[in-house]
């Protein structure tokens, strides 16, 4: 990996193997971005980093494949970030899981499982990222929420509830951070046509038509990191099909 140069931006992507994850890195590679790419599986951050050097030739990006709801992990990540990239200027949480699980069958694994990955993985990486954004005065925080948290499907109870909680940490990054130079948003989709999607949904439950694709979720996070949604800062902004 090449040493990226200090007019670059620089940004960590959670999620980053598939979905809207994969569709932000190649949108921010072509924006002249280096990139931090997390995810569990190394494969697949391997396969979006190559395709992030095809889109743009010289977009370092450094892989760091592990599971967020680790803190340790997460907090490693920030840290690999600075210290290999040069710094930190835009943290998105796109890692997500969605169980979906009726309240009568819903027990503490479930619950564990929505919470540590949905919620306090995202709040591991904005609490390690802070100290380095107070300190530049600067900051960019896009966390990926759902419009589960306000009409959420039979079985979502865990995962609806755990996105409300990741709204509410953008919420509290917002008002912190406004004196420090810090930006934060949360992105609401409905259905996205992703590999997650369709392990709960399948084509005839939730036809593709009635789908966003990654690309118009990225596309709204691009505006939030490069300005152009400034006046949602610390709401949540939906976006339907």
């Amino acid at each position: 990996m090449d040493t990226p140069g200090t007019d670059h931006p620089v940004t960590l992507i959670t999620g980053a193997g598939s979905g809207i994850g994969h569709a932000l890195a190649l949108m921010l590679a072509e924006r002249g971005h280096h990139l931090a790419l997390v995810g569990r599986s190394a494969g697949k951050l391997h396969g979006t980093a190559t395709s992030c050097a095809a889109g743009r030739p010289g977009c370092s990006t450094l892989v760091l494949a592990g599971d967020v709801a680790d803190s340790d992990f997460a907090h490693a990540c920030v840290d690999r970030t600075i210290a290999e990239l040069g710094r930190l200027d835009v943290l998105v949480n796109c890692a997500g899981v969605a169980p979906k699980v009726p309240i009568a069958d819903t027990g503490e694994d479930v619950l564990e499982e929505a919470f540590l990955v949905n919620a306090f993985g995202p709040a591991f990486m904005i609490t390690r990222a802070w100290p380095h954004f107070c300190t530049r005065n600067t900051g960019c925080i896009v966390n990926v929420s759902s419009l589960a948290t306000t009409d959420p499907f039979p079985g979502f109870f865990a995962y609806a509830a755990s996105k409300s909680a990741l709204e509410s940490l953008t919420r509290s990054a917002h008002g912190e951070g406004k004196r420090h130079g810090i930006r934060a948003f949360s992105v609401a989709p409905g259905a996205v046509e992703t590999p997650l999607l369709r392990q709960n949904f399948s084509e005839k439950v939730l036809p593709h038509a009635a789908t966003l694709n990654p690309e118009a979720v990225a596309s709204l996070i691009v505006d939030c990191i490069e300005g152009r949604r400034d006046e949602d800062r610390g709401k949540s902004i939906a976006i339907r099909k």
